[in-house]
């Protein structure tokens, strides 16, 4: 169970806690948030408190059949609807297979819950049979669908759930968290990378992820400075990871916008950055940065879709030149 606890749930679990207080358990949860603030991890703790049988704490128990059930991942009353692989579809299949189960009754006392995640996954089809659900809720059931992206779901389904909405936390709630998992070097550094998602800065410092976006960010460098050639840079990318580099590519995009109008070094993401960064400025044309800063964000959404990295990568960096040439 410690490890479903973090500092910068207490807000959201006092309010998840509440709900059981008082004996009003929404139908249907949807727990949003960024990548990095553990949503998961918040909606098992509150899983395992719905499920227990031991009514004297709004906190799982730990001791009961059902606890321990729920510990070695085997709760009959526990189930989960999701991706058969990363990246993939919940199809209406998987959805009817779930619509099934909820036929019978629960096997224990307390609550049955059903995880969805992530809940954006679900396809159009798949989303109108699992709407049926919620019209015609069954016994003792709680849906919780975990997202990033609430916007993405349709307004039948999001009108149909109480919200928890998970804040970025502050530093100072964070930082020492940080520390006690052994991120003792470039910090605040790596936390303002990952735009202040805790797991996320942890996931960058294990994977020694600065060395690699320095790399990076001096490859981008050259094709802006020393006229190095886009199409070869692409193909050196292919093999990183999309979504990290454009991230990438999007925080030093929106830096370099900063440093044309000379904005505090103290208000850029890539604060070590800070000089490249001023000397970019200098180099390009400010209108085709703007547009430059459109295209990363299309591209953001278009990732989402099946795309050839390849392709896409070019187009970015040979449109990256053309901004440092002011043409």
């Amino acid at each position: 169970m410690d490890k479903l606890i973090y500092p910068w749930h207490q807000f959201d679990w006092q309010h998840l806690c509440a709900y059981i207080e008082q004996d009003r358990i929404p139908q249907a949860l949807l727990i949003t948030g960024y990548k990095g603030l553990a949503k998961h991890a918040l909606a098992l703790r509150y899983t395992q408190a719905l499920l227990c049988t031991d009514n004297s704490s709004v906190e799982a128990c730990r001791q009961c059949d059902s606890c321990h059930l729920f510990l070695a991942d085997t709760h009959p009353d526990f189930i989960r609807l999701q991706p058969e692989e990363e990246g993939k579809s919940i199809g209406i299949d998987a959805v009817r297979a779930i619509i099934n189960k909820l036929s019978l009754k629960p096997q224990y006392s307390g609550y049955r819950v059903v995880l969805i995640q992530p809940a954006d996954k679900m396809t159009i089809s798949s989303a109108n049979a699992f709407l049926k659900c919620l019209e015609e809720p069954p016994e003792r059931t709680v849906f919780l669908l975990l997202t990033e992206t609430m916007q993405t779901l349709p307004a039948t389904i999001l009108s149909r759930c109480q919200k928890i909405i998970l804040s970025v936390p502050e530093a100072k709630v964070v930082l020492p968290w940080l520390k006690e998992q052994g991120v003792t070097e470039q910090v605040e550094l790596l936390l303002n990378l990952a735009q202040g998602s805790p797991l996320l800065a942890v996931e960058y410092a294990r994977d020694k992820v600065m060395e690699l976006r320095s790399s990076c960010f001096d490859d981008w460098n050259k094709v802006a400075l020393l006229g190095a050639c886009p199409i070869t840079l692409a193909d050196k990318w292919h093999k990183q990871s999309l979504g990290q580099l454009l991230q990438w590519l999007t925080l030093w995009t929106e830096d370099v916008v900063k440093c044309t109008f000379l904005v505090e070094p103290a208000l850029l993401y890539n604060k070590d950055l800070t000089k490249p960064l001023q000397l970019l400025a200098k180099r390009v044309n400010r209108n085709l940065l703007f547009k430059f800063y459109d295209l990363l964000l299309k591209d953001s959404y278009r990732i989402k879709g099946q795309l050839n990295k390849q392709l896409l990568f070019e187009e970015l960096l040979i449109t990256w030149s053309q901004v440092a040439k002011g043409k």
